[in-house]
């Protein structure tokens, strides 16, 4: 039995970018936080971290998932406040990269440590051994390197190293902790500078500048190549350093200069002098306004070196190239890269040569194995392939081949010989018994850490298959399958963004017969994110624009159909959500008899950016959970008001959280962290409902609704809106339908009406907004940009 960390309490040392950024993740999972930095110099002692948690609001994405959060996290001074610290079961040191000021730091809090917790630096590359140093023999077991990628929230990445002292149990249960907890991947490296993610991965930015310079590029140009055409982030290169901050780049390249003396790649360890004069002219990216790119007024302008000025942004991909890279067969596409004369193939194939090279050559001294690298990059910089995935996949011993080639010709970046284990015959460092190691010259299976047995699909490496259970059922909308012995079965949807149409409606209806009959419950998973970006568009528009009326009118009865389906199963049908659930996709959840939700989760009825409201079912569960909240003869309108601007604006939630407070999701409604566990969480969820005796809902026979009065309410409210030239009558026409159909009709207000009323409403205003003029123009519209039109 692993050891577990338990933690009711965390403390975060620095309330900086970072260490405030770390404090409200920890508090958005749960855990009680106690946020320390230096007392102020005048008025409230903890006015330092009071003013760095208010800030935390303004930054974007959100490091909240749920801005009322921001009030739970607990201020404190390294003064008045140590005390609080024996309170705590996690501390996590977030202050300035200098190891002196760390160090004074840990003497200073070490004495009020209790005797169980876990201290941590989030450094981004100081060496771990040399801060453990300063601690009391004692507490040196229970100290590591825990190092979060920004933003912390977002990021999946956490690095996680051990000193020399570390006890592998503190490690065991802290990995478990980060994993579940927090939602992070957990790669664990070795204490070398700057560690995994960014050894590499600025390396590879360092090597992208240095080809940039050789082959006389454009920074816009560099950036098209290095982004999403090579499975790279939309910021790729030079964006990414604006981003992060030119001045933040320098430090880290001087960083790896001074740390990595011996490294035979050190004459590269040095900002370009292009670099150097930006952030001394105090051009320093994104936060200055200026770095490689600036904005005038709405263009994007980029730096031309040459003439010394910003001109517009153009940089793009020249055919040939990128005919090369639309390749399906990574080996002809590396073959064609190296072979080509052109300039931007030159580029590619050498920034990927020698960011193979490098992390060939550093391997053994950085990562235990192959997958800890590839891993660090994907979860930490947002590459779709790891560095050694890239290798393999493009033909490991061809490549390795070229790349000698490159080292004895003076191509390559540096002269250093590949190591042996390249050429020893392997194929790859991937396979199907683990990825190879140097130190173990092994190939290591994935980490037998309990927590893992929670991640039914884990994120997959390069080759990696995981069994796709046993299909039940299956037609051209749906898979239902089950894994062996158990009596939960899951299904899926088979269309592109997960869209509902006819098939997936007919599946959903036959699989939840099969789960009465077979099974004890269903979960509705999808293998990959979005849950279900909605209803159909293109085929619902086609059914209007050939005249077939009841062929639509069909489909919106399907829909209401397959939701009471879900609703109203013999079995508990549990929506695992991850991503987006917008339109039908959140309605199916809200009929589920529970909903687990992945912390990112974006959920929204958003029928009206199209011209239409919700209608399969979500309006009248609506109304009927206001009808629940209310009571008997309470206010029915009061509970309606966040629901109806939710749907009336098309709202779509920043987080899991979010979707509650909009009147979305239930409070009953369970939140996973790691999008890896959803599947695992919902099933249990299903089995829980199953052995404690589920029975479904009783059919709603007594809806109490806010009526003739409360759409009167609301129509006030809108002819503001309209006067005030906020929405446009198209707008206002779709916004006082959602209000009828809220409001259960024209009837007097506190009637009582049931769920066949509703439904009915919404089938007659969906059918009759579908067959406006300006409606048609939203659909298609939406389905020609994907943006909305406002009309």
């Amino acid at each position: 039995m692993a050891k577990k960390l338990l933690v009711r309490r965390a403390a975060v040392l620095g309330a900086g970018v970072m260490g405030a950024q770390i404090a409200a993740h920890l508090t958005n999972a749960g855990v009680d936080t106690v946020l320390f930095d230096l007392p102020a110099r005048e008025g409230d002692p903890n006015g330092i971290v009071t003013k760095a948690v208010a800030n935390l609001a303004k930054l974007s994405p959100a490091p909240l998932a749920d801005k009322a959060l921001a009030e739970r996290i607990v201020p404190a001074n390294y003064e008045t406040g140590l005390e609080l610290l024996r309170g705590c079961d996690l501390i996590i040191e977030a202050i300035a990269e200098r190891m002196d000021w760390k160090q004074d730091l840990y003497r200073k809090v070490a004495p009020y440590v209790p005797g169980h917790a876990v201290l941590a630096s989030n450094t981004s590359g100081l060496g771990i051994n040399a801060l453990a140093d300063v601690l009391p023999e004692e507490l040196r077991a229970r100290f590591c390197g825990v190092h979060f990628f920004n933003p912390p929230r977002y990021m999946h990445l956490a690095e996680l190293i051990p000193a020399r002292s570390t006890d592998p149990a503190v490690l065991e249960g802290l990995e478990a902790f980060l994993t579940t907890t927090l939602g992070k991947g957990v790669v664990v490296a070795k204490d070398t500078p700057n560690f995994i993610g960014n050894r590499i991965g600025v390396f590879s930015m360092l090597a992208a500048m240095h080809h940039t310079e050789q082959l006389g590029l454009g920074f816009d140009t560099v950036d098209a190549l290095t982004g999403p055409a090579i499975g790279r982030p939309k910021s790729a290169t030079y964006r990414t350093a604006d981003v992060v901050g030119l001045d933040t780049m320098i430090h880290v390249i001087r960083t790896m200069a001074d740390t990595l003396p011996d490294d035979p790649w050190h004459a590269y360890f040095k900002a370009p002098k292009w670099l150097t004069a930006l952030v001394e002219k105090g051009a320093l990216g994104q936060k200055s306004g200026a770095g490689f790119y600036t904005k005038r007024g709405k263009d994007i302008l980029v730096l031309d070196l040459k003439a010394q000025d910003y001109r517009p942004s153009a940089g793009e991909l020249d055919p040939e190239v990128g005919a090369m890279l639309k390749e399906k067969d990574p080996a002809k596409k590396f073959a064609a890269l190296r072979g080509s004369g052109h300039p931007q193939a030159q580029f590619l194939w050498s920034i990927f040569r020698d960011t193979f090279h490098y992390s060939a050559f550093h391997l053994a001294e950085i990562a235990d194995t192959a997958r800890d690298v590839d891993f660090a990059l994907r979860w930490g910089y947002g590459w779709s392939l790891g560095p050694f995935e890239t290798w393999q996949a493009a033909g490991w011993k061809q490549v390795a081949e070229w790349i000698a080639e490159d080292i004895v010709a003076g191509r390559a970046m540096s002269n250093a010989p590949l190591p042996d284990w390249v050429f020893d015959g392997r194929e790859g460092v991937h396979g199907a018994k683990g990825s190879f190691s140097p130190v173990r010259n092994a190939d290591v299976p994935r980490s037998s850490n309990p927590v893992y047995a929670r991640q039914r699909f884990p994120d997959p490496l390069l080759g990696e298959k995981f069994s796709q259970g046993r299909t039940v059922y299956e037609n051209d909308g749906v898979r239902m399958w089950v894994d062996e012995g158990e009596e939960i079965a899951v299904v899926g949807f088979k269309t592109k963004m997960h869209t509902v149409n006819d098939q997936v409606l007919a599946g959903l209806r036959e699989a939840i017969a099969i789960a009465e009959r077979d099974f004890r419950g269903l979960v509705i998973w999808q293998p990959k994110e979005p849950f279900s970006a909605g209803a159909d568009l293109a085929g619902a528009l086609g059914l209007l624009q050939a005249g077939d009326l009841a062929g639509f009118e069909k489909m919106v009865a399907d829909f209401q159909a397959t939701s009471q389906r879900i609703k109203y199963a013999l079995v508990p049908v549990v929506a695992a959500v991850r991503g987006l659930a917008l339109g039908g996709g959140c309605e199916f959840q809200m009929h589920a008899a529970r909903t687990v939700f992945a912390l990112e989760s974006y959920v929204g009825l958003v029928e009206a950016g199209v011209g239409l409201l919700p209608a399969g079912g979500g309006l009248k569960e609506l109304a009927l959970r206001a009808s629940e909240a209310a009571g008997p003869g309470g206010d029915v309108f009061a509970q309606l008001k966040t629901a109806f601007e939710s749907v009336a604006m098309g709202k779509v939630s920043t987080s899991a959280f979010e979707a509650k407070s909009l009147k979305l999701a239930r409070e009953a409604d369970v939140v996973v962290f790691n999008s890896h566990e959803l599947l695992h969480v919902a099933k249990q969820q299903a089995l829980a409902l199953a052995e404690s005796g589920y029975r479904p809902p009783l059919p709603a026979r007594r809806i109490q609704v806010a009526g003739d009065v409360g759409i009167a309410t609301f129509k006030m409210m809108l002819v503001n809106m309209l006067e005030g030239r906020f929405i446009s009558p198209h707008d206002y026409e779709i916004a006082t339908r959602i209000a009828t159909v809220l409001c259960g009709g024209e009837v007097d207000r506190g009637a009582f009406v049931d769920e066949d009323w509703l439904l009915r409403l919404e089938r007659e205003h969906f059918v009759a907004l579908a067959q406006m003029p300006k409606t048609q123009e939203r659909i298609a519209h939406m389905l020609k940009t994907g943006k909305p039109l406002r009309n």
